[in-house]
């Protein structure tokens, strides 16, 4: 799942009020994982073009950032969701950092943060977003009960128009009274015209809503309103259970799979959720798919088989899945949810369960909780997609599910509650279905319990909340510290929780955009104003979500740090915030965020009709889950514009002082009493000079801490200049006189200056300094573009005396910010004015930097003039060397403390032999490492004709061009050393070794196993170790088994496939999707050995090698099985061929992947990659415009052909299994290492994650 942009040192106001329209993705570096996980969230069908420069891999130690447990589940962010033009004042220089690859039965972990489920779309999301409700709406929520309580018996649309009060409300321009204003502000506001909800008489709810995007597709999605809050005390984990079994032992989905769908399902607090993204018709014979996944839906939530067989293979299943999930970081997330919820039922009742429970149920235990909750009238069914009639949808609804009954319903239930599904948040629910009054008696036992007439779930969550109100009497709660000897950093939670503001009125909507404008002020400031110097802190969020699964509100104020630094992190953030609130924002901050959200808003409105189905079914469930009003893009930006003109700056700091006052005000009589505070703290920590030493810290040093830094003095913030432009129009005309920019022939054979392929709309060209050009012109997002500068080298280049240079040089020009006269928060403001997301790194191949930005106001061109700056005015400063080093140096020190990060890093080191090039910079290396040293390394890989640009939008020739000729054509034209000449040679370890398996033993105070296994690929273009092109063998080969290509009766082109550049890359890319399914039916369905398995390829583009690795979770008695199970398989496809209907669902899954990208900018970005490189010979259009009948025309025989380069023998080999638990590596006799030396609340261990992950 996707990730997104991440700022370097992320000192992020993430404030997240309700959003109230979807966004749309930005997909250019949110869809890249992380690669500090080394595994990705789900596997995604590998394309063998769509690997960006960027593009990470499942098995690359190359570290992006080091991130804090809790920023990292930040980065995860929406799925392909994008900075936001004021998030971009921390991410404008930042590297993109993934996900760490989890996801959740929490619904959609990729969308929000895991864990404390603080899943939010942002108001202002991070990643990019030109929407109005991105950015001035999202609350990271959940999706959860529908608000309308019964809605009609028959469906029907919102009145596309505004009410006639809105409509009729004076002209704002003109001077109103404070109580004619108030009375406009309370004017509800529209809700989208296109969404159509209904109910059927057995009390099943649907909501269907058209879209475009993807085309010839639609998402459905069936919300059982059940989950672990529901479950009794012997009943943990039993929702998660039936979601196992009753999705994966559906026969109608199974069927499914040939047609090209997707399917999943998640289970968390209040709902169970089982989806399917499916085409409209099948491809052969174009028949209507809506009834078939209809069908497959009912069978899954209301008919499921509760076989023996079945449950068995599902509780293997999840006691894996249960190990695999608990990491540190989510043992800290459970940390962090107990506390917050120590009052409720929210701080014990995790959706994944408890092993002693799980281990114990039988079918009849299982079937009888189904029999409770599941039933039409507790669910209700999302139908988003291209549905062109709707009717007909409704009648396919109604024949499939109209006469679904639960087994002891005999009458259709009546319309439901006039209260609604969240009639109340915070009372409790009995299980028969109906409320009950808190009287605290405890259920009776849940075997007994006879189900009387069914209505839909009327009470949800059933948990009472302690608010951190002003005047609210209760205890204060000294600060809680959970210490581990998994922890590397330091970081502290502030928590405040507060009821739910709905967003129904233009007056809720002025106040979420205040909040929005006073939280970016302070986001800013904390960036900016410690980044020029060294901060003593890592990170500080400030994050304002609305979390509709815990029914509440939380503000948090997250900061990380190394141990040492810790005082000094909790006083500069708490000294910043009191700062904000005293003072407030200035004028000149409230207009600049201001305008960035009107920017942005107007953005999103123009791109209504290219937001996914996903987005907008999630966007819907999450909005009524909370009561907030559901708008569409242009009207989220017509009633933007409607409240903007009404705020003042006095309100501005009003509304926003209130947000703060549980930190600002800490300590004072009336002030708003913290829900929790929780420190999460190493127990050693390393001392230079010394080694490690016990950390001790005191929950009286850290109120002390909070005191001191409220206590220092403070001064109002000063206006900031912010430039209009970065070159101004004389001083372009200066360059393009001393330059003279002009485009050039191609190649010197060919007098062609442009060549323009009109099947792709790919332009190419070549400036006379040497940058190459590649551009083409689209609507998949109206008035966007994205561009890639690429640098051939990267990594690689690093040679044994310079071992880290290009990696740490990267980030040091990351962290510094600076373009010539420009300071840092300048270049970040002028970012911000002109919607521009940017994002530099490095790879073992290359250095690029991306940029988004909006067409309108010559934001294309700001974007060129900061490329243009950072090619030929790049500022390097010791003080971002100094951090970007102690980054690195401190991301090397914690990978003992993951057992995935050492387990792979152990492998690749075997693998490799030792080339650290692959890995983390050791601190011996980078000891050796000067600010002019990588700086060298970084700079003389940026010289014309190096440097390869690719731009994707909706702009115009004209635009595009210009732009190039000034921006990129002035570019001071370099020479250097062919790069490729000092490129050490890199070869995989010889056999035989003691190397080529290894174990890792981490200790830990709960078991867990993984094992990742790896061996030499040829890279994407035919190209082995030692320079080998294996198209030569493949000619061989061709001519002794080879059967004549024959044109086939549809008349489609037939090409070659075996000689075809593409060759390797079409033929491993289905290798690798038929390989996973039978990783996943074998070890993991059959054998029951593990949870999860992948299998994944990283083949480069332009170093002569690839590789391939299978990453498996386990228990530490099964892990060893589990690895030789996964050897099998990846032996075994000689003694058990291939077979077509594997081959067909193989090239179906990539050709339908393929089709979805090619709508998005960023995969295009993806396919213009190296178009014109010299280093990458073999790639040229072709590659592109053939993709399709490349996948078409593969057969069995290419896939063994490919398959014979795959080396799978032990001596090519690698496999490294890593072990954690108390016993791991040394004796213990530490009962409590999970217990801090203070009497501090002991952690939780396995079962206690917040989350799980989807079934499949």
């Amino acid at each position: 799942m996707a990730s997104s942009p991440f700022p370097p040192v992320a000192a992020a106001a993430a404030s997240a009020p309700p959003r109230l329209a979807p966004r749309h993705p930005f997909a250019a570096a949110a869809a890249r994982r992380s690669s500090l996980s080394f595994r990705a969230a789900t596997r995604r069908p590998a394309l063998p073009l769509s690997s960006s420069a960027a593009a990470a891999t499942p098995l690359r130690c190359a570290h992006r950032r080091a991130l804090s447990p809790r920023s990292r589940r930040r980065a995860q962010g929406f799925g392909a969701a994008s900075a936001s033009a004021l998030d971009l004042a921390a991410s404008t220089w930042g590297g993109a950092a993934g996900s760490d690859g989890c996801l959740s039965c929490f619904p959609k972990s990729r969308r929000g943060r895991s864990g404390l489920a603080r899943l939010a779309p942002c108001a202002l999301p991070h990643a990019s977003g030109l929407a109005f409700g991105s950015r001035l709406s999202g609350a990271k929520v959940r999706p959860s009960h529908i608000l309308h309580a019964a809605g009609p018996d028959e469906p029907h649309v919102a009145s596309p128009t505004w009410s006639e009060t809105s409509l009729d409300k004076p002209d704002l321009d003109h001077a109103i009274s404070k109580e004619e204003l108030e009375d406009v502000l309370n004017t509800p506001l529209p809700e989208h015209p296109k969404l159509i909800r209904g109910q059927l008489k057995n009390g099943l709810r649907y909501l269907i809503l058209p879209n475009k995007v993807p085309a010839n597709r639609f998402e459905a999605h069936m919300e059982v309103h059940v989950g672990s809050i529901d479950e009794e005390e012997d009943e943990q984990g039993i929702a998660h259970m039936i979601e196992h079994v009753a999705f994966l032992g559906s026969k109608k989905r199974e069927k499914l799979l040939g047609t090209g769908a997707r399917s999943n399902a998640y289970t968390d607090f209040h709902h169970t959720v089982f989806h399917i993204h499916s085409p409209t018709k099948t491809k052969e014979y174009g028949e209507d798919l809506l009834p078939s996944v209809l069908d497959a839906l009912n069978e899954i939530a209301f008919h499921p088989k509760f076989s023996s067989s079945r449950v068995e293979k599902e509780r293997r299943a999840i006691l894996s899945e249960l190990q695999m999930m608990n990491t540190i970081e989510y043992r800290v997330d459970c940390q962090l949810l107990q506390y917050l919820h120590s009052e409720n039922k929210l701080s014990n009742r995790f959706p994944i369960g408890l092993q002693e429970q799980i281990q114990k149920w039988d079918p009849d235990k299982i079937r009888r909780f189904h029999e409770r909750w599941y039933y039409p009238a507790n669910a209700t069914l999302y139908l988003v997609g291209e549905i062109d009639d709707i009717p007909r949808a409704i009648r396919e609804i109604e024949a499939v599910f109209e006469h679904t009954l639960s087994e002891n319903e005999g009458n259709p239930v009546p319309s439901g509650s006039p209260f609604g599904a969240m009639a109340s948040l915070f009372a409790p629910k009995l299980p028969g279905g109906f409320a009950a009054n808190l009287t605290g008696e405890k259920s009776p036992a849940t075997d007994k319990i006879k189900p009387i007439k069914r209505e839909r779930q009327a009470v949800r969550p059933p948990v009472e909340h302690k608010w951190s109100l002003p005047g609210v009497t209760q205890d204060a709660k000294p600060p809680a510290i959970f210490q581990h000897e998994l922890i590397q950093s330091f970081s502290i939670n502030m928590f405040c929780k507060i009821p739910v503001s709905k967003v129904q009125t233009y007056k809720d909507l002025r106040s979420v955009l205040m909040k929005r404008i006073f939280l970016s002020a302070l986001h800013f400031r904390i960036n900016t104003r410690y980044k020029s110097s060294n901060p003593p802190f890592t990170s500080v969020e400030l994050d304002h979500s609305d979390s509709g699964r815990e029914g509440c509100t939380v503000t948090t104020l997250t900061v990380t740090a190394e141990p040492q630094n810790w005082r000094s992190a909790i006083k500069v953030a708490v000294y910043e915030v009191r700062r904000l609130k005293e003072f407030g924002v200035t004028m000149g901050e409230m207009t600049r965020y201001m305008d960035a959200l009107i920017k942005d808003s107007e953005q999103l409105a123009m791109m209504i009709d290219s937001v996914p189905s996903v987005d907008n079914l999630d966007f819907i469930m999450e909005s009524d889950a909370l009561g907030h009003t559901v708008m569409d893009q242009l009207q989220g930006h017509e009633s933007l514009l409607a409240v903007a003109e009404t705020v003042t700056l006095e309100e501005v700091n009003t509304v926003g002082a209130e947000v703060l006052e549980f930190i600002s005000d800490f300590g004072e009589p009336n002030a708003p009493l913290p829900a929790a505070i929780v420190a999460c703290v190493p127990k050693k920590v390393h001392v230079d000079g010394v080694g490690e030493t016990d950390f001790e810290i005191y929950p009286d040093e850290i109120t002390e801490a909070i005191k001191t830094g409220l206590d220092e003095p403070i001064y109002p913030e000063p206006e900031l200049e912010v430039p209009k432009e970065l070159i101004t129009q004389s001083e372009l005309n200066e360059l393009k006189l001393q330059h003279n920019p002009s485009f050039v022939p191609l190649t010197e054979e060919e007098n062609v200056v442009k060549v323009f392929d009109t099947e792709t709309g790919i332009a190419q060209r070549r400036l006379s300094n040497g940058i190459s050009i590649n551009y083409k012109i689209t609507q998949n997002e109206a008035r966007v573009g994205v561009m890639r500068l690429i640098v051939g080298g990267g990594r690689a280049t690093e040679d044994s005396e310079s071992k880290g240079s290009v990696i740490v040089g990267v980030r040091t020009l990351s962290e510094g910010g600076c373009v010539g006269n420009f300071s840092r928060e300048q270049v970040e403001l002028f970012c911000v004015n002109n919607l521009i997301n940017c994002s530099l790194e490095s790879n073992e191949e290359f250095i690029f930097m991306e940029f988004r930005f909006a067409l309108r106001d010559n934001g294309m061109r700001a974007a060129f003039q900061l490329l243009h700056m950072v090619l030929e005015h790049n500022v390097w400063l010791e003080d971002a060397f100094d951090r970007a080093t102690q980054l690195y140096l401190a991301y090397y020190r914690s990978i003992p403390k993951s057992l995935e990060r050492s387990t792979a890093h152990k492998l690749m080191l075997a693998m490799l032999n030792h080339d650290e090039r692959f890995v983390e910079p050791s601190p011996h290396s980078l000891q050796k490492l000067t600010l002019q040293s990588v700086k060298d390394a970084v700079m003389n890989q940026f010289v014309g004709g190096n440097m390869e640009v690719s731009i994707v939008g909706d702009f115009t020739e004209e635009e595009v061009e210009s732009c190039v000729l000034d921006y990129l054509g002035t570019v001071r034209a370099a020479s250097s050393p062919n790069t490729e000449e000092r490129i050490e040679k890199i070869s995989f370890r010889p056999f035989p070794s003691d190397l080529h398996f290894q174990q890792v033993y981490i200790k830990d105070t709960d078991e867990r196993a993984c094992a990742y296994i790896a061996g030499p690929a040829p890279n994407r273009w035919g190209f082995a170790t030692e320079g080998n092109d294996l198209f030569n063998v493949i000619r061989r080969s061709s001519d002794e088994i080879s059967e004549p290509v024959i044109s086939d009766l549809t008349g489609k082109k037939h090409i070659d496939v075996r000689s075809h550049p593409l060759f390797f890359g079409v033929t491993l890319s289905l290798l690798a999707e038929i390989i996973n399914s039978r990783l996943f039916t074998t070890v993991r369905d059959s054998m029951g050995l593990t949870y999860d398995v992948s299998f994944e390829l990283n083949l480069f583009d332009k170093l002569d090698l690839g590789w391939y690795v299978i990453a498996v979770t386990s228990t530490p008695s099964k892990v060893h099985k589990a690895v030789d199970a996964c050897k099998g398989v990846l032996r075994g496809l000689h003694s058990s061929r291939i077979v077509e209907r594997e081959l067909d669902r193989a090239k179906r899954t990539l050709l339908m992947k393929h089709e979805a990208e090619t709508k998005t900018n960023a995969y295009w970005l993806g396919l213009l990659a190296h178009l014109q490189s010299s280093s990458v010979p073999r790639k040229d259009v072709s590659c592109i415009k053939e993709l399709t009948t490349l996948y078409e025309s593969a057969t069995i025989e290419d896939l063994y052909l490919a398959y014979e380069h795959l080396k799978v023998d032990d001596s090519s080999l690698f496999a490294c299994i890593g072990i954690a638990g108390a016993e791991s590596g040394e004796d213990t006799n530490d009962d409590d290492a999970d217990m801090d030396l203070h009497g501090m609340a002991p952690m939780g261990g396995q079962g206690l994650s917040t989350m799980t992950r989807p079934t499949t």
